[in-house]
This record gives structure tokens, C-alpha cells and sequence, in this order.
């Protein structure tokens, strides 16, 4: 049987176990999806383009009719695929499987673009194998209306960390989460550490669509009566552009800052980016330039050329550090939580606030 679910129906399903089935080209998925979605797509991206140019410069039926010589071949794969990603057992002889059990079918969602066709082609296909299949009404579009509505009335108490560069704020969310607390880690979202030099070598960062997906898939799991930790963020992490509303709740939030020494702060950004390629650090001190003046940045470029990167860091830190200052002297509210701690001590202080 094909139920037809709304997306807050096919999320509570989905976290008690049902296995959800994108059936959109790999390209669409890979730009932005459910959350815990599998990717099981009935056209690859060229297939897809080839049938909807039929559709736009021929005609709907020619679409259809040149659908059904692609996917023909498909069927069997995309029953077994389905069976395989939501570990469906069809051996009990339930009553999906043809059999006489009393063993119910096995479950499985599914959903494309808008509920059109394609997710109805194939939840067709996996109720005739032997599925209970629960299709999303309106499709990803509708799980993209139902993920930006959830921005628009955010209701955590959100804690946000701030602090100078190279203090180890992501280091201090990862203690307070070891702690149990609740942290929403936007870098992490984002696979960026937030600066010039954030994206770290083979790294690519999610589309903002996915990203929001990911800070609301955070957030939905999160007890709106307990604390939210998050680092402080501007409204962009690399590429990646953050909720307005969220950055809006967040420059409302309690603050926390930590001030760490100058020395801990160069050992940690050492360590951090001593790994980085010497050619793409001073790839990126070049285009910062005009913030470090060509003087700064040549200096700069000359220390990572000789291996000297904490003479480098050193030169990136004078302008971050006077940035951080006027940020700090403007935007900072009264009754900032404030503490002086040794980046060793991290742990330590996550574990005290993870706490409160």
C-alpha cells in the first residue's frame, strides 16, 4: 500500500527507523537532501537532462515514453537497491512477499522533486515487491518550505562562545558536547574553520541549501528546554550562508568568552595548519593583502616559503587580533561571561559549563 505523508509524518517515521529513498539524480542529491535520506535515483544527471529537454522542446508523452526506456532495464536494480538500503527481510513469507505469513511489509519512504512522477514510478514499483511504502506529499520542495519555516521561530536558549583567533572555541564546543551538553557545531556543518584559511586541503563545503538542512536535522533533535552551544559566527562560514533568523537569535544570545594566551594561541594555530600545503598558505596570505598591507603580507609569504609558519601566524594574528578588538568593543554586550583560561585547560572549562 502508498500512503501519501506531509513531511512532519515521514520525519517522526523516519526517527523510528524508517528508511527514506531519494530518487532524484545523483546531482539534485548531492546539492541538497533529507537528511538521512538514501540516495536511490531512477535517472542519472544526464538521463534526467535528456528526459526533461523531451519535455520542454517535444512534448510531455515523448518524456514519458523515453522515461520508460530508461527505467525498463532499471526495475529489478531498484527493487533490489531498495531491499538492500532499508534491510528489508521479504523470507518470512509476509503477505508482501506473496506468502500467506502474518509478517508485516517491510516500510520504506520515498520522495522526489515536487511528489511527481518519478517518486511515483517508483513507490509503484516497491508496493507491487512487496513494500509499505510511505511517499512524501510534495517532495523535497516541501521539505525545503518545512526546513526554512523552522528558522523562523527559534525558541532555544542558545550560549554562544566567542573569543580571539586561535583560542580554540570549536576545541571548547567539542568538550562541552563530551560533557553532554548540546552543541550546534556550524563549522562543522559548514567543513570550515570560519577564517581566510578555514578550508582545510581536499576539503569541499556543502551548498548553503544542505547546510540549513543539516542545522535544522541539529536543532529538531535538540531538548528546547536545555542549552544550545554555538560558536560565534559572522553570516557566512567560507561560502556557506547561515539562516538570518539564526544569526539574528544568535547576536541576541548570552555570551561566553574566553581569553587565551598569545603563546597558546600561536602553538594551536601551528598545529592546526602546519599540515596545510606551504603553496596554499601562501596562497591565501596573497588575498589578504589589502587587510594585511603588501609590506604584512610579503612577510608573511617569505616566513612560509622558509618553514617558519609561527612567524607567520604572528602576522596574521595582528590583524585579527585588532578586528576581534573593534568587534569586541562594539558588538560584546554587558554581563559577557568572561574567563582567562591556558588552552590546556579547555576540557576542563567545557566540562564546568557543559553543566549549567
Amino acid at each position: 500500500m502508498i500512503h501519501e505523508i506531509a513531511v512532519a509524518e515521514l520525519l517522526g517515521r523516519q526517527r523510528a527507523g524508517l528508511v527514506i529513498l531519494d530518487t532524484r539524480s545523483p546531482g539534485e542529491f548531492g546539492f541538497g537532501h533529507l537528511i538521512g535520506a538514501r540516495s536511490l535515483p531512477l535517472f542519472t544527471d544526464a538521463e534526467r537532462a535528456t528526459v526533461g529537454t523531451l519535455y520542454k522542446q517535444v512534448n510531455p508523452r515523448e518524456a514519458l515514453l523515453s522515461g520508460l526506456d530508461i527505467v525498463g532495464p532499471k526495475m529489478r536494480a531498484i527493487v533490489e537497491g531498495a531491499t538492500t538500503l532499508s534491510s528489508a527481510d521479504f523470507s518470512s513469507g509476509g503477505e508482501g512477499a506473496g506468502g500467506g505469513g502474518l509478517s508485516p511489509k517491510p516500510a520504506i519512504g520515498v520522495y522526489c522533486w515536487r511528489g511527481g512522477s518519478r517518486s511515483s514510478s517508483v513507490a509503484w514499483l516497491l508496493d507491487t515487491a512487496g513494500f509499505e511504502v510511505y511517499r512524501l506529499k510534495g517532495g523535497y520542495k516541501a521539505y525545503r518550505h518545512f526546513v526554512r519555516e523552522s528558522f523562523d521561530d527559534l525558541a532555544y536558549d542558545f550560549r554562544v562562545v566567542d573569543g580571539s583567533t586561535g583560542s580554540g572555541k570549536t576545541v571548547l564546543l567539542h568538550a562541552l558536547a563530551r560533557a553532554g551538553a548540546q552543541v550546534l557545531d556550524l563549522e562543522g556543518i559548514a567543513n570550515h574553520k570560519g577564517s581566510a584559511f578555514g578550508l582545510s586541503p581536499g576539503d569541499v563545503q556543502p551548498s548553503t541549501e544542505q547546510a540549513e538542512n543539516l542545522i535544522f536535522a541539529t536543532l529538531s533533535g535538540f531538548d528546547e528546554s536545555r542549552p544550545v552551544w554555538v560558536e560565534n559566527e559572522s553570516r557566512n562560514v567560507g561560502k556557506v550562508f547561515l539562516p538570518s533568523h539564526l544569526v539574528d537569535a544568535l547576536a541576541a544570545a548570552k555570551r561566553y568568552e574566553i581569553v587565551v594566551p598569545t603563546e597558546d594561541r600561536l602553538d594551536h594555530i601551528v598545529a592546526q595548519y602546519g599540515r596545510y600545503p606551504r603553496a596554499q598558505l601562501a596562497d591565501t596570505f596573497h588575498h589578504l593583502r589589502k587587510r594585511l598591507g603588501l609590506e604584512g603580507a610579503q612577510r608573511a609569504i617569505t616566513a612560509v616559503d622558509a618553514g617558519d609558519l609561527r612567524t607567520a601566524a604572528e602576522i596574521a594574528l595582528g590583524y585579527y587580533d585588532k578586528a576581534y578588538a573593534h568587534y569586541s568593543s562594539r558588538q560584546l554586550p554587558e554581563g559577557v561571561v568572561r574567563r582567562e583560561v591556558r588552552f590546556g585547560a579547555l576540557g576542563a572549562l567545557g566540562a564546568e559549563w557543559g553543566r549549567e
